[in-house]
């Protein structure tokens, strides 16, 4: 062995393509993330082989690589079929483990999941991918006699029911989960912060920017309010470092805001997984503005593939106003970010061009963030001078942008926030006036 690995470790990387040259350097960094040692690669320029999606003789050259380097796992940078995993499996020496591509993604998610909406939306997407497996192994059961095909145990016959309650289970234990959440996002709106959700493909810096929007800010925050609020999110470049979503409390000047880091998006990514993991997504569907974050230093074909991907999962849901930041400026020349901006114009109108690592442009972003987020309203109270009225004023300066405050025989107020803490300002208003009314004199 040329390295400490184990032989179950150690992993032979194929990948097959229609055309062009064959790019493994995504699965390879999958692979180092689930904690593999690539061992070897094989890849192979053709259309797809119905029975072994690669060609059988590419089949004969896995096994000979598996052999020689002494590994126990293959892993696709492709999505093998039931089928075609059996088939190639069957080629291979005894133990040695076939994973496609959406397999390891979700290894990957299972070793990241801390939480327990992480952990149901691992599972669910787990079943949801093992159930035309098991539907499958049912037809394939009767001329195969070794154990634990494919990873899915014995046969059983009553395994697809299995999933398939499974799976309902899951549903509506997440759909309590979520109904919890938007409870709490309620109630932070009419606590007076406005949500903004970053989204982007993994390693795009959103965690790092994160950070720098809540610079040097400490999360002082009700734990009942705000439960998931963190003072730390990693920054790593490692893929996946965000499973969850962390929420840290930005630096504004006029607002509120809660910035959220949701998990990163992925490219070739099938429908059912990225409905899986649509409680965590509803953190991007349901906030007030959207940041999408890009990494500018990658070629423009794969800026502009990872953008028609990322509009196609967000719009589909969401109704807030989405802004595209063009991020790590620090590893380009200007003229480039510039010719990129061109380029990408139809796909990121008017982007914000940003560093996080450096903190570069991050006023200029914080400025679009107050003026995308939804129009403040301007109030002003009078109030009369109550026991209680101190209390109210208080309430007004926690929740909203107070502009000036006239302390007289009453109690005038002039201030801007949003309209469900406008609407709640004249409440109090209102019973501090009614109340005065009813006191004798």
């Amino acid at each position: 062995m040329t390295d400490a690995a184990t032989t179950t470790d150690r992993a032979v990387i194929v990948k097959r393509v229609d055309e062009g040259d064959p790019d493994t350097t995504e699965i390879s960094d999958l692979a180092r993330a689930a904690g593999y040692a690539a061992a070897g690669e094989v890849t192979q320029t053709r259309t797809e082989d119905p029975a072994y999606h690669v060609g059988e003789g590419k089949v004969a050259t896995i096994a000979e690589t598996v052999d020689r380097e002494e590994a126990g796992v293959v892993l696709f940078d492709n999505q093998l079929g039931p089928y075609q995993t059996f088939n190639i499996g069957n080629e291979l020496p005894d133990g040695v483990r076939v994973i496609d591509r959406f397999r390891l993604i979700l290894e990957i998610f299972g070793q990241r999941a801390q939480t327990r909406k992480a952990q149901l939306q691992v599972e669910l997407a787990e079943l949801r991918y093992e159930l035309p497996r098991a539907e499958a192994k049912s037809s394939l059961a009767q001329r195969d006699e070794r154990p634990g095909f494919m990873g899915l145990g014995e046969y059983d016959e009553s395994r697809e029911e299995d999933i398939k309650a499974r799976i309902s289970r899951i549903r509506e234990e997440l759909e309590t989960i979520e109904r919890t959440a938007e409870k709490r996002r309620q109630h932070r709106r009419e606590a007076g912060f406005d949500l903004v959700a970053l989204a982007g493909y993994t390693n795009a810096g959103k965690s790092t920017l994160l950070r720098r929007l809540a610079a040097d800010l400490d999360v002082d925050e009700n734990e009942a309010i705000h439960p998931d609020l963190d003072e730390t999110a990693e920054s790593e470049d490692r893929l996946f470092t965000t499973l969850g979503t962390t929420t840290r409390r930005a630096e504004m000047e006029r607002r509120d805001v809660l910035v959220t880091d949701t998990v990163g998006f992925i490219s070739d990514l099938p429908h059912w997984l990225v409905e899986s993991f649509k409680s965590t997504l509803d953190a991007v569907y349901r906030a007030d503005l959207v940041l999408l974050v890009v990494d500018v230093s990658q070629p423009i074909a794969d800026i502009r593939e990872k953008l028609v991907t990322s509009h196609d999962t967000l719009y589909e849901r969401n109704e807030a106003p989405i802004v595209t930041v063009l991020n790590k400026t620090d590893r380009v020349e200007d003229g480039e970010v510039d010719r990129k901006r061109e380029a990408l114009g139809a796909l990121a109108p008017n982007p914000v061009t940003v560093s996080a690592r450096t903190g570069e442009n991050l006023d200029a972003l914080r400025d679009r963030i107050d003026r995308e987020l939804p129009e403040f309203k301007s109030e002003r109270l009078v109030l009369p001078m109550t026991d209680d009225t101190m209390s109210v004023v208080s309430w007004i300066h926690d929740h909203a942008h107070v502009e000036d405050v006239d302390y007289g025989d009453q109690v005038v107020v002039e201030f801007e926030g949003r309209p469900a803490v406008v609407e709640q300002s004249r409440a109090k208003a209102g019973a501090l006036v009614d109340g005065a009314a009813a006191t004798p004199e």
